[in-house]
């Protein structure tokens, strides 16, 4: 599915990149990474982990020739806030080159299939006013990178007046980098929704492969189990882990890995790379054997199996209060 283009070598030195979700874990890591090659950042989040804020503060200057990152809070699930994180982008740089949606949640139980809309840890409604229900954890990890993507397309082929980004083209180039996972290639009966999420982001990012011919590369990473707050600040996902056994793979390897889908031209259009423990491989959508190695298995899943079983079988499960 990869469709690859004459565009000219792309270098992430004076560009800038805006990364959602780059208040904590792989998106802060990427932003990390790319400021320390002179890429201004623009972080957009509902808030920053102190190292976040303390980056952004160390990196605010508008000294001439230094790079900078600016945070705009932002709620990916509303459309107004991505609108507005492009609109910073083109007040304090001149547009952005870079666009990485990596805003994300692991299926918390406020969002979760197994405590449905309506019921006690569900944050998610079974009466919305407006009769549109939504899924929050498809908002966060489906919805926001789709429209982030038309955002970022919109603007590369139309630029504002005064854009220093510019228009796309072969001797102009973009890039958008997506964060999948190994849960894109997996089942996953604890987590459907977070798995299906997965699925579909790896199916959209080979799906626009071919807009490389325009300049546009549209790719993305598939992390393992990555040692993140979406693990650790999670007691209820560490139940899955045996840390005797399992592996975690660095915030720094993926970051790493979607760096080389900005600069790498053996890294084209369409490609998802998985990166697991010491390993990075693209992940073809036909005949793949599937993850495996250090960082690609949880050694108690059928902990978590076992809990989903025993909320099925709770009386009323699934019943919306109120």
């Amino acid at each position: 599915m990869a469709t690859t283009s004459d565009s000219v070598p792309f270098s992430v030195h004076g560009k800038t990149a805006i990364i959602t979700g780059a208040g904590s874990g792989i998106g802060f890591s990427f932003a990390q990474l790319l400021l320390a090659r002179n890429c201004n950042i623009v972080i957009a989040d509902l808030s920053l982990r102190p190292e976040a804020q303390k980056f952004v503060d160390e990196h605010s200057s508008t000294d001439e020739g230094k790079p900078r990152a600016v945070f705009v809070k932002t709620d990916v699930s509303q459309w107004p806030d991505l609108d507005n994180m492009f609109e910073v982008a083109d007040k304090e740089f001149g547009g952005a080159d870079i666009v990485c949606p990596g805003a994300g949640i692991y299926e918390p139980h406020w969002s979760n299939f197994w405590h449905p809309p309506g019921t006690a840890e569900s944050k998610d409604k079974a009466h919305p006013h407006n009769g549109l229900g939504h899924y929050a954890c498809f908002d966060i990890n489906l919805t926001h990178p789709i429209r982030c993507t038309q955002l970022a397309i919109s603007r590369w082929l139309n630029p504002p007046e005064g854009s220093k980004a510019g228009k796309a083209s072969a001797i102009n180039p973009k890039r958008i980098v997506h964060i999948s996972s190994i849960a894109g290639q997996i089942p996953g009966f604890p987590t459907p929704l977070y798995n299906a999420s997965k699925h579909a982001i790896s199916g959209f990012i080979r799906s626009l492969a071919p807009l490389e011919t325009l300049g546009i590369r549209v790719n993305g990473v598939a992390p393992g189990i990555i040692k993140t707050p979406l693990w650790t600040d999670h007691p209820e996902k560490l139940k899955m882990l045996d840390e005797n056994v399992d592996a975690w793979v660095e915030p720094i390897e993926v970051a790493e890995a979607m760096l080389r889908c900005c600069e790498d031209k053996t890294v084209v259009g369409g490609w998802v790379l998985e990166v697991t423990k010491g390993n990075t491989r693209n992940v073809d959508w036909r005949e793949d054997p599937g993850p495996s190695g250090p960082g690609a298995t949880a050694g108690n899943y059928a902990t978590v199996t076992a809990e989903v079983y025993q909320w099925l079988s709770e009386p009323g499960w699934g019943v919306a209060k109120g």
